[in-house]
């Protein structure tokens, strides 16, 4: 194995722990969303086993991550577009609701606003939390 294999490896198993909290999930909550067994990232997680470049474009996959970041620990953990995949993960699973089910009929409601209606939902939005800080000062 060349050296530089050797050194890219050194703290993978930490950077995976860390994504993982990051994730606030649990070992077993991170596998199923993988679906592998927690056995597995337990074993990546104690430097046990190493995974395969399929699980680890999966994982980078699946959280978002920058591949490098995991792989050497270089640059950002998550990647640029995280936010809007991440928006349109939340889209699609609201869409795929009942109609009935409030987070569809909610979003149903905002695609309707004109621009004078955002602007104004952005101001109660900052009102609301300018006064929940204001409690949590108190």
């Amino acid at each position: 194995m060349p050296a530089w294999e050797v050194v890219s490896s050194m703290g993978f198993k930490d950077r995976l722990k860390k994504l993982r909290k990051a994730e606030k999930l649990t070992q077993q909550e991170f596998a199923d969303r993988l679906k592998i067994s927690r056995n597995n990232i337990a074993g990546y997680e104690t430097g046990r086993t190493e995974p395969s470049g399929s699980a680890i474009s999966l994982i980078c996959r699946i959280f978002s991550v920058s591949e490098t970041w995991l792989r050497t620990g270089e640059g950002s953990m998550y990647t640029e577009d995280r936010e809007e995949k991440w928006v349109v993960a939340f889209m699609s699973d609201a869409l795929s609701l009942e109609s009935n089910d409030f987070r569809k009929r909610f979003i149903s409601t905002l695609a309707e606003l004109n621009s004078d209606e955002w602007g104004l939902l952005e101001k109660v939005v900052k009102i609301f939390a300018a006064k929940e800080q204001e409690k949590r000062r108190d």
